[in-house]
């Protein structure tokens, strides 16, 4: 069976269960390696007033995971809120749960895939009269034309390695409550043709394939449905650091310029000898710095100072005296 025969039985499926208004739940076949951790990436600034964000998740094709990048769409119906679709441990694999438009947040297996969707419900942004408000604490807007905002902290808005499947070994335990059990079961709007070329055109790009790109794919979001290149795409934190450090080539050393004949050579410094008394000490003072004169250390230094300044006064009186006498003759005496 090819794939696109499968895309269109899965599409099928998915139009028939959306429209009895029963909790869908796509099961191929029982899958029993985990898909991978969400990888970690920015959100792009929304397009323009009325798109709502849907998170990226992985994806099965052909006994490999891939990854359908994060992306702004816009819904089939005002006042529609998506509900991403998550991997669940069932037996002894895995099964792929769908994600839905409808009125509220349904259960999404506690995965938390950041930028509103913690886990539960959605912090995002909400309708009001026919528009929808974003929440600038999670959602990028850059757009200044888009003035339906508004601020609202939440908690663990970003998306950090988290796990991506529900239930099993390693698995979020998180479980439906009440209120999303009965949004489970409420009617529900299928994923627009937007959303499912969009995941069409994942699966034919090996660049988004686990296996190549290792849980870092170089497109984990983009502004558009299907525009995997240009403005408004980004890449994992891992890839976008690899893209980064090849665009960037090492720096060359400056070389030292080279010396002219003619030119006069750089004048270097005098050595200073350091005084005896000073040999093999360290000292934090410059050395062409004055400094006081050492103190005598040693017996024979203390001797040779002593004999100095006895020597001193003697050497005195014996230039001053010849003085002495000019005058005394000067005055007659």
């Amino acid at each position: 069976m090819s794939l696109r025969t499968r895309i269109f039985i899965a599409a099928l499926t998915l139009a028939l269960a959306y429209g009895a208004g029963a909790f869908a739940q796509i099961i191929g076949v029982s899958i029993t390696i985990a898909p991978p951790v969400l990888p970690v990436y920015v959100q792009p600034p929304v397009p323009a007033a009325g798109y709502i964000w849907t998170p990226g998740y992985w994806a099965y094709a052909n006994g490999e995971y891939y990854w359908v990048p994060g992306t702004l769409v816009e819904p089939p119906q005002v006042g529609l809120l998506w509900t991403p679709g998550y991997w669940a441990a069932s037996g002894n694999g895995f099964v792929w749960n769908a994600g839905y438009w409808a009125p509220e947040i349904g259960f999404y297996g506690g995965v938390n895939y950041g930028f509103g969707y913690v886990g539960v419900g959605y912090e995002g942004g909400h309708w009001d009269n026919g528009q929808f408000f974003y929440n600038r604490a999670v959602t990028t807007v850059s757009d200044t034309h888009i003035t339906n905002v508004y601020n609202k902290t939440v908690v663990n808005n970003v998306t950090v390695n988290n796990v991506s499947y529900n239930g099993g070994k390693g698995g979020t335990t998180a479980q439906p409550t009440a209120h999303e059990l009965a949004v489970a079961h409420q009617s529900h709007v299928a994923p627009t043709s937007a959303q499912v070329e969009h995941q069409h055109a994942a699966s034919t790009n090996r660049q988004l394939f686990a296996s190549v790109n290792h849980g870092t794919p170089s497109v984990a979001a983009t502004q558009k449905p299907g525009a995997f290149s240009g403005p408004g795409v980004v890449a994992a934190r891992g890839a976008a650091q690899v893209a980064h450090t090849e665009q960037r080539p090492a720096a060359k050393p400056t070389p030292a310029p080279e010396r002219n004949a003619r030119t006069a050579p750089a004048p270097t410094a005098r050595p200073v000898s350091p005084r005896p008394s000073e040999a093999g000490k360290e000292t934090d003072r410059p050395v062409n710095h004055p400094t006081t004169a050492p103190h005598p250390t040693t017996p024979q230094e203390r001797s040779e100072l002593a004999v100095g300044r006895s020597v001193q006064p003697q050497r005195e009186a014996a230039r001053t005296e010849p003085m002495k006498k000019e005058r005394k003759e000067e005055r007659g005496m």
